[in-house]
């Protein structure tokens, strides 16, 4: 089979112009952003001193499904993801078209929610009336989306160093807090009890979420150099870099900040730098801003290629595939989706949304893992030597993790 990276068509095509080092800062920017910032103190809530264990355990949850999708990226290596994996696993085109519109939808969902949250960022700088605010947000980052790849990708890329940067600030800082917990480093350590480890999967599950994003990594195949060969280790270790960033930064704030303080603060992280005066509060309150507009674009950039994607298998409209000439970007997939973001943002209460969009992802990483147990066991199933491979239970598992959290998400929403 001919590698995609050799392919060559007289057509717009899309830009490779993404290396690895620029694929696994745009990977961990992809999941360091609004869902730590805000998670963080909910997580250290429920596990208390545990809660730097809590993210470790949902990195490995997150990780079982992230092998799948570096497996699957490594044998198609095209825009489309989960869409484009599940049409080669069954066979059947109205179950990869059903995939990719939920895809589609919650990337755009997600990215008006995250529209939302930087207005009501905005507006504890700003006063200004909110529908010119989310129109104004929703154009900006749709254009830079549009702009070029490079663009789009150096921009989520430069925000995740700042994201970085303050999270290690904040690290270091909290344990100059003035009034630190009572607690060594041995609290870190949970007991056997049951009751500790059930708050602790408690919290995990709910930390979960703040990884959600490596699967938007696979949709940028097609603009990535030696795709086959870089995306699944990038997605790899994107997310064991960002797991091990979550666990340090954790474990500096349950040791220096109360547990019950950091649930009830509605920034936790400007707990941690609270002593540092405003202006330290005030840049806290900036980079919240910076990650939830970095987290929108990722958004809007991946439900573009996914279009993209769909539509040059038939599954959607073809003139979702044009391509711009010069930016070299599928720019009509790219502002129906803006224009679907700013409609949302502007019409409709999306927290339910949000909690349903969560709900559809596990559903995916879950048909996503059964999709690839299911192709290893065939007998045709042949593999480029050159591909990612796993185990088959690695993908079995991921199924049974998918499925689970997705089942004690709709017993605690009850």
């Amino acid at each position: 089979m001919q590698d995609v990276d050799d392919g060559h068509d007289e057509r717009p095509a899309l830009k490779r112009a993404i290396g690895f080092p620029l694929l696994v800062l745009y990977g961990i920017g992809t999941m360091v952003g609004a869902g730590f910032f805000a998670l963080s103190g909910e997580v250290a809530g429920k596990a208390g001193t545990h809660a730097p264990v809590a993210f470790g355990v949902a990195g490995l949850l997150a990780l079982f499904s992230a092998l799948a999708f570096a497996e699957w990226s490594s044998r198609l290596p095209h825009a489309g993801g989960s869409a484009r994996y599940l049409e080669q696993a069954f066979g059947r085109r109205w179950l990869s078209a059903i995939v990719g519109w939920l895809i589609i939808t919650t990337g755009v969902v997600s990215a008006a929610t995250l529209v939302v949250a930087t207005d009501r960022f905005l507006g504890d700088f700003v006063d200004w009336p909110d529908a010119p605010a989310i129109i104004a947000v929703t154009l900006a980052i749709g254009g830079i989306a549009a702009w070029g790849v490079r663009e789009a990708v150096g921009l989520v890329v430069g925000i995740c160093v700042v994201q970085i940067a303050t999270l290690m600030y904040v690290a270091f800082a909290s344990f100059g807090a003035p009034e630190p917990v009572a607690a060594g480093p041995m609290t870190l350590m949970p007991p056997l009890a049951g009751s500790a480890w059930i708050s602790i999967l408690s919290a995990a599950f709910l930390a979960f979420y703040a990884f959600i994003g490596f699967e938007d990594m696979v949709n940028m195949a097609e603009e990535t150099q030696h795709a086959r060969r870089n995306m699944p280790w990038a997605v790899v270790l994107s997310l064991v870099l960002t797991t091990i960033l979550y666990m340090f930064v954790s474990t500096a704030l349950v040791l220096s900040i109360p547990s019950a303080t950091l649930a009830e603060a509605g920034t936790p992280l400007a707990e941690a730098v609270r002593h540092h005066g405003r202006p330290a509060i005030a840049a806290i309150g900036i980079v919240s801003i910076l990650s939830a507009v970095n987290s929108a674009l990722v958004q809007i950039v991946m439900a573009a290629r996914v279009a993209y994607g769909m539509a040059n298998r038939g599954y959607a409209p073809g003139f979702l595939a044009t391509i711009g000439r010069r930016t070299q970007t599928p720019w009509i997939a790219t502002a129906l989706a803006t224009l679907a973001i700013a409609l949302l943002a502007l019409g409709l209460e999306l927290t339910t949304l949000a909690n349903i969009t969560s709900g559809v992802l596990l559903l995916v990483f879950a048909m996503v893992n059964a999709g690839l147990w299911w192709t290893k066991g065939l007998e045709k199933d042949r593999p480029s030597p050159a591909a990612f491979t796993l185990p088959r239970s690695v993908p079995l598992l991921g199924t049974a993790v998918s499925v689970s959290a997705l089942v004690f998400k709709l017993v605690t929403s009850l």
